[in-house]
């Protein structure tokens, strides 16, 4: 009987070239009428699953023999996406958006690779085969339409509605949030069709929110009732003839103690420390054993495994194992006997592990501590604590000095440590949030990150040794092109990477150059920028070594409660164990062909885990700045973009303050430098810089909120203020404003102002192409100076030659605001595909300075545009009004100076 593994072998040899089915029957052999109806039968299967292809002329043969990647799509807002290659060797694969041919985030497709960069390194692709499909539900708001509706997706990332025919409404009303099944998928330029199957609720009521997020990731909630029931099975106490027919050491008279958040109920380590007589510190580190309780191939087991960790929202916990085990008998509560997995570790004056024990264990903690309180005692900030556990002041004592020197054990080693500070949202009753508070990194922390790092090397070196199938956590070496623009980046500093052997860096190098900055203004900006030139941690069934630790071996062993990996590892070891260090060559084989895709699924449901995590933490602290709209906060830059600069207050809000907000220059973006320079002041606005913003708006739709800067005054020159600016962005800038003069009385509109007002000290007359520069670029990546062009305006009395700046801009503003401090425009992630978009932008600057105003009694010209958009003239207009009459342009018809140059430039062409 052929088998998959065989069958797949024989396609990708050298020498294979496709087959049909009868001649892989003839190949193989096959006569009996049973097997060759099983291998047509695993024949359809692999077909199937993009495992093989069946070719025009009925051959098959292997995906990477035909010039095709099996991978899984990484979709983007903006609308392009990135195939992760199954093959972990294959660099990834750029699709552009017509390329797609409806395949969708997360989607496994084939790709052909159509071009390659010169080094081979940037490859694009386009999608030749969606295999499987895994979005299958969307949710977001449903706009009903009468005879159709739409809903209109949470997720940025779907970037097509779903059409919705009357019949599936399903009861639902205009606003609601719904979750509507995908009953066809996208052809072509079709939308996809859909069905609503459940009604959250109106997408204000209190709780949507949250439950929106937890559809949309699709993160299960309740546990299904085969699951609650084998997790009612499980005992609440051990029985002690349980301790004593599975030989596990007896630490019950150890002083062994948790320490853990005030708010934690799976407390799933323990550590105990003490002093040997030569000297050495041994540590205990002591795991729940949740294996035992968690059989392989359980159905609770099954459930841990779709779930992969415990998902940490705002407000709620989504565990990965049923309450009754991980805060009842895996918990390790104080002062009750509970089964562990202990592993002992005797360090000498060198940090060095000396001798280790890994073992199954029962233990007694004796207090089940906080951080808080450990630190008080450790700090002496409060004597009655102190007081209160007396007896085991000397324990943390020892347990802060050897963290301590464990940590500088791993500083000396070359570890990469990252000192960013994190925040916990704190809601009330009704999921409103009411506070955001610093998470503390105390010495009671860092005592316990310490010892279960000690921990999960040394597991992680015993059992690679031992050559049996594990799941290690490996950090992978930064990609040469990234670490290279980063050490270019540092140089603008003055600070020096050293570089190791060849191209590669020692983790060593970077953790100096962190030490460098430490305290200084470019502290925040050198630290991100190193951040983002690292690659992600993964779960692997190969130990790599771990980039960022600097540790050769690592793995994750110390919470099986809410984390996969962890449990299988567990067992492994138990196995192990019981096995007196060996395992079966059958089991060795089994474990060999699941640790890889137990890997690789852990670490997808961890990346969900985290964007669901960091979704509600935008949208409750989003929601705690909505009435704080209009106050002063000061912040920090804490990143810069072609489109504006992102400033993070103190409590850790980030929002973003807009190009088109900076008003007192324009702002040139410096790649390279990480920089806004400003055209005419050369201001410069780079990470880590102090600024004092106002809270102009917050978008509940995006969760995003936008900035404006206290006291930027508007653009001037020669003591006059200057109008014109730059429009929002809307897949690009969304449109300047040409005029710049004493009363900012310019144009708005689409391309930019191309017609000026006023230039000089009188009203200029215009030149070859007016006031208003080039037209606007429809891109949000482009950056102003690709828009800039020098004006002729030749000023009647005095006038010098002055180039100003036109919008960099793709659709028009819109109507203005009303005169007075306009709020900035909004932004949120892909409103338009194209970029940071969603709303309009004030338009015409009005003479006070720093307000915007096209309103009555003033004056107003917007260009004529034909239905498709085309150029037609300027519309001229004057209202009343303070101003002078404006000189007629030569040549031009516009009524009240409202001349277009362009138009003739092009008439005297014709002539």
């Amino acid at each position: 009987m052929i088998t998959e593994a065989e069958l797949l072998a024989f396609m990708r040899e050298t020498a294979y070239k496709p087959m049909t089915y009868q001649e892989l029957e003839e190949h193989f052999a096959i006569a009996d009428a049973a097997d060759f109806k099983t291998f047509l039968t695993l024949l359809n299967r692999l077909e199937q699953e993009g495992q093989i292809i069946l070719t025009r002329t009925n051959r098959y043969g292997v995906p990477e023999r035909m010039d095709l990647v099996r991978g899984r799509l990484q979709a983007h807002a903006k609308g392009f996406a990135f195939l992760i290659p199954e093959d972990r060797d294959h660099p990834d694969v750029y699709i552009h958006a017509n390329d797609l041919k409806s395949a969708m985030n997360g989607d496994t497709v084939l790709v052909r690779v159509s071009s390659k960069s010169a080094g081979g390194g940037k490859l694009e692709g386009e999608v030749v085969r969606i295999v499987h499909r895994a979005v299958t539900q969307v949710v977001g708001v449903f706009q009903n339409n009468e005879t159709y509706g739409f809903v209109i997706p949470d997720d940025k990332r779907i970037n097509r509605d779903l059409f919705i025919p009357k019949e599936a409404f399903g009861g639902a009303v205009d606003g609601e949030k719904v979750v509507a099944k995908i009953v066809e998928y996208p052809e072509g330029r079709a939308a996809a069709v859909g069905e609503i199957t459940e009604i959250l609720g109106h997408k204000d009521d209190p709780g949507v929110d949250i439950l929106s997020i937890i559809r949309k990731h699709q993160l299960p909630e309740a546990f299904p009732e085969d699951v609650m029931a084998e997790a009612q099975a499980a005992p609440d106490v051990i029985d002690e003839a349980d301790i004593t027919r599975q030989g596990r050491r007896d630490l019950r008279d150890k002083v062994i103690v948790t320490i853990d958040g005030e708010d934690a109920k799976d407390l799933d380590d323990a550590v105990n420390v003490e002093r040997l007589p030569n000297g050495n510190i041994r540590l205990g580190v002591h795991i729940a054993d949740v294996g035992y309780y968690v059989r392989e191939n359980s159905k609770l087991d099954q459930e841990a495994y779709n779930r992969g960790c415990s998902v940490y929202l705002v407000d709620r916990v989504i565990p990965m194992l049923p309450h009754r085990l991980s805060n009842g008998i895996c918990s390790l509560n104080p002062k009750v006997d509970r089964f562990t997995l202990s592993c002992e570790m005797e360090f000498n004056e060198q940090m060095k592990v000396v001798k280790h024990d890994i073992f199954t264990s029962v233990i007694r903690t004796k207090e089940r501590m906080t951080y808080t309180n450990v630190r008080k005692i450790l700090k002496g900030e409060d004597p009655e604590v102190t007081e209160r556990y007396s007896d085991l002041v000397d324990t943390f004592k020892l347990m802060e000095e050897l963290a301590l020197q464990l940590r500088a054990n791993r500083m000396r080693r070359g570890a990469v440590d990252f000192d960013f500070e994190e925040s916990k949202v704190i809601v009330d009753e009704n999921g409103k949030p009411v506070d955001i508070i610093k998470r503390e990194r105390s010495i009671a922390e860092q005592i316990i990150e310490e010892f279960m790092l000690a921990a999960n090397e040394t597991v992680a070196e015993h059992f690679h040794w031992l050559k049996v199938p594990f799941i290690y956590r490996i950090h992978e070496d930064p990609d040469q092109e990234k670490l290279m623009n980063f050490m270019a980046f540092v140089a603008n500093f003055g600070y020096a990477v050293k570089g190791g052997k060849g191209n590669k860096i020692h983790p060593r190098a970077l953790q100096t150059l962190l030490e460098d900055i430490q305290g200084t203004k470019e502290q925040t900006v050198i630290s991100t920028m190193m951040l983002r030139s690292m690659k992600q941690a993964k779960y692997d069934a190969e130990s790599t070594g771990h980039f960022g630790l600097a540790a050769e071996y690592y793995t994750h062993f110390t919470s099986p409660i809410r984390r996969y990996p962890d449990l299988v590892i567990h067992r492994i070891i138990r196995e192990v164990i019981e096995g007196g260090g060996t395992l079966s060559e059958a089991r060795q084989e089994y474990l060999a062909s699941r640790v890889q895709d137990m890997a690789q699924q852990s670490s997808e449901r961890e990346r969900i885990a985290v964007e669901a995590e960091r979704d509600t933490e935008q949208l409750k602290k989003a929601e705690f700045m909505l009435d704080k709209v209009g106050e002063e906060f000061p912040g920090i830059i804490s990143s810069v973009t072609s489109f504006g600069m992102f400033i993070e207050l103190d409590n850790t809000v980030e929002g973003l303050i807009r190009l088109s907000a900076m008003t007192d220059d324009y702002y040139h973006f410096h790649e390279q430098h990480m920089a806004l320079i400003g055209e005419r002041t050369s201001k410069i606005y780079r990470i880590g810089d102090e600024v004092k913003i106002r809270v102009a708006r917050v978008n509940m739709d995006d969760h995003t909120i936008d900035f404006e800067m206290v006291d930027m005054k508007p653009r001037q020159r020669g003591g006059e203020l200057l109008g014109g600016g730059r429009g929002g962005h809307s897949g690009g800038f969304e449109g300047g404003r040409g005029g710049n003069g004493k009363n900012g009385g310019g144009g708005h509109g689409k391309n930019g102002g191309k017609h000026g007002g006023k230039s000089g000290s009188k009203y200029g007359k215009g030149g070859a192409k007016g006031n208003g520069g080039a037209k606007g670029k429809g891109k949000a990546a482009a950056l102003w100076a690709a828009a800039e062009a020098p004006a002729a305006g030749n000023g009647a009395a005095g006038g010098k030659r002055s180039g100003r700046r036109g919008g960099a801009g793709g659709a028009a503003a819109g109507a203005g605001e009303p005169a007075g401090r306009a709020p900035a425009a909004s932004f949120g992630f892909g409103s338009g595909k194209g970029g940071y978009a969603s709303g309009s932008v004030a338009v015409a600057r009005d003479a006070g300075g720093g307000g915007y105003a096209t309103g009555e009694g003033k004056r107003s010209r917007r260009k004529k545009t034909s239905a498709s958009g085309i150029f037609t003239g300027a519309a001229g207009g004057s209202a009343g009004g303070d101003e002078p009459p404006r000189k007629k342009r030569g040549g031009g018809k516009g009524k009240s100076g409202g001349g277009n140059a362009t138009a003739a430039f092009v008439r005297k062409k014709k002539k």
